[in-house]
């Protein structure tokens, strides 16, 4: 079974989406270890209490980072990690790890990118009254939310929606839409062709 790395900084509501789908048989691939540059975020917590290994550092304790990302390179290349998810990961990945991991590794963004991308992106869309938002799968490059799109799902947005009834939306989508495209990759049915990620369902 491929091997999965997950990087993440906060809550991790999407490692366990992956997690729950894996244990239900829905997953490809076998989440190998989690990555988190907070070591008192919670999904630190939800990966231990699901035996996953944490790899979990503070970035201020490196002097740069290539540093940093060395040690996750060497730790990921130990592992035999396939595919790397950001899910939650709050931190733009650098050269070393890029070069690495080319067109392996892929980040979950709460738009419809192009539009909204960086911090903030559900509230960017209240503010600017859009009748429809989304979910974005994107494999990572190394601009802000600026990869290859490899899937989409749209989400409405009402009237009476704000920052977080929308949040609970969109997180919703994105446990479904996150397991999908983690399965569509690693079942080798995406090719890319000058940017353009092209998706054999067959």
């Amino acid at each position: 079974m491929k091997k999965i790395a997950v990087f993440a900084s906060g809550n991790g509501s999407n490692f366990q989406s992956l997690v729950d789908a894996e244990k239900a048989g829905r997953l490809v691939g076998h989440i190998q270890v989690l990555i988190s540059d907070k070591p008192d975020a919670y999904v630190n917590v939800r990966a231990k209490k699901e035996n996953v290994p944490v790899f979990s550092f503070e970035p201020k304790q490196y002097t740069s980072k290539a540093d940093y990302e060395t040690v996750i390179v060497e730790i990921l290349k130990e592992m035999e990690i396939e595919l790397i998810v950001l899910a939650g990961y709050m931190r733009l990945i650098g050269p070393t790890l890029l070069k690495s991991f080319p067109y392996k590794i892929i980040n979950l963004h709460p738009s419809l990118l192009p539009a909204f991308p960086g911090l903030n992106a559900i509230g960017q869309a209240i503010e600017y009254g859009v009748k429809f938002t989304g979910v974005t799968v994107h494999f990572v490059d190394e601009g802000m939310d600026t990869g290859p799109i490899i899937t989409q799902r749209t989400v409405a947005v009402t009237g009476d929606d704000d920052v977080d009834t929308l949040s609970e939306k969109i997180h919703q989508v994105e446990h479904q839409l996150l397991p999908e495209t983690v399965n569509l990759i690693l079942a080798n049915k995406i090719s890319i062709n000058k940017r353009r990620v092209l998706i054999n369902e067959n």
